[in-house]
């Protein structure tokens, strides 16, 4: 019976991961009721066709989760009861940012939505973190190993998981991913195909910084929300157990690196993908901040000719700009071994070519690419 399922909120609802747990909910009748709520309208959101229900008019609620006055709007209901699970999806992502910027949009607003779950006696709060937050080291990291955040944006997103312990009465899980790949994905691997791309129009090799031996680990998106499910279901039956863990790593089972990103460019683009290794790493990071504004310049350059060329005037929220952060010679290699073993869950896809592929032909339905 439909009364028999959990009662579901996603803050954030249609950012990358969001939009995708959203479906996931209802491609498969998860919930019996499901709010999704964000700042963004879905007129604004550059929602695929496979979105339009599943984030439908009808299930969603526009608020800023940053401000205490929009609780009611996010979390009353018409029937005077509470949600059961709440997914927190939310937060500023965008690289390079002020650093009062993550702890407004990411630390405050957590903290915020976390004391109100408790306040209302919600059954799960569910918080989407970071893996960009350990040390780098010859072995994957586990989840008390020793951190190192890697930028602001980490340092914060850390900080709520310090901080959530302290919440009373709050039952919650937190999971860290790596890099989330997939469908109509906005992110790093956006980046790098829309590089890849712009390489090929410009018949030059593709030069990347760092060794190919670089830990680069991944997460297709349909396994990140699955993961997300899983713990929500698994944390609920957890409430009167204080020894459960609340911190879960997730990550593939394909041990990513940056030779194999290469690799799949390399095959997907039919390019030539060059790794500058150690030592010449060591010398760019002297005048990095020149190399990546000379990058851009040329990239941006060459990706709007190549736009114009193919007739695409609405490109989308994809392209060959590069952030610093992309940079990092930090390995991101991450051990997601106790969440497997503790719920279950198992990865059903690795990253490679047909993942390269299938975010093209996302791009390609979408109007965005430069075909």
């Amino acid at each position: 019976m439909a009364s028999d399922k959990p009662t579901v909120l996603i803050v954030g609802g249609l950012g990358f991961i969001g939009r995708h747990l959203a479906l996931h909910i209802h491609q498969n009748n998860l919930a019996s009721e499901l709010r999704i709520v964000d700042k963004v309208l879905p007129q604004l959101a550059w929602l695929a066709p496979e979105f339009e229900e599943a984030c439908s008019k009808d299930k969603f609620v526009q608020a800023d989760a940053c401000r205490e006055q929009s609780y009611p709007r996010i979390f009353d209901r018409a029937d005077g009861k509470q949600f059961d699970y709440v997914f927190n999806c939310a937060g500023d992502l965008r690289p390079l940012q002020p650093e009062e910027v993550y702890q407004f949009r990411n630390h405050a607003l957590s903290m915020g939505l976390s004391k109100e779950v408790a306040k209302r006696n919600i059954r799960v709060y569910v918080e989407t973190s970071t893996a960009m937050i350990y040390k780098s080291g010859s072995k994957p990291s586990k989840e008390d190993d020793k951190k190192r955040p890697w930028h602001d944006l980490a340092k914060w997103k850390l900080k709520v998981e310090e901080d959530l312990r302290t919440v009373p009465g709050l039952n919650w899980v937190s999971l860290r991913f790596p890099h989330v790949f997939g469908e109509y994905d906005t992110g790093y691997t956006a980046t790098a195909v829309s590089l890849a791309r712009t390489h090929k129009f410009l018949q030059t090799d593709f030069d990347l910084l760092h060794s190919k031996d670089l830990k680069f680990n991944t997460l297709y998106v349909k396994d990140a929300v699955r993961a997300l499910w899983t713990a929500a279901v698994w944390r609920d039956g957890q409430k009167d157990d204080p020894s459960s863990p609340h911190i879960f790593n997730v990550v593939d089972h394909h041990n990513t690196n940056r030779g194999h990103v290469g690799d799949a460019l390399a095959t997907v683009f039919d390019i030539k993908v060059n790794f500058a290794g150690t030592l010449m790493s060591q010398f760019a990071k002297f005048s990095l901040d020149d190399i990546v504004d000379d990058m851009n310049e040329e990239m941006l350059q060459a990706w709007a000719e190549l736009l114009e060329e193919k007739g695409i005037s609405r490109p989308g929220p994809i392209g060959p700009f590069i952030e610093m952060d992309l940079l990092t010679d930090n390995d991101l290699y991450i051990d997601g071994s106790l969440f497997e073993s503790t719920t279950g869950f198992k990865p059903e896809r690795d990253f490679g070519v047909d993942a390269i592929r299938d975010l093209v032909a996302s791009y390609e339905r979408m109007g965005w690419w430069p075909a």
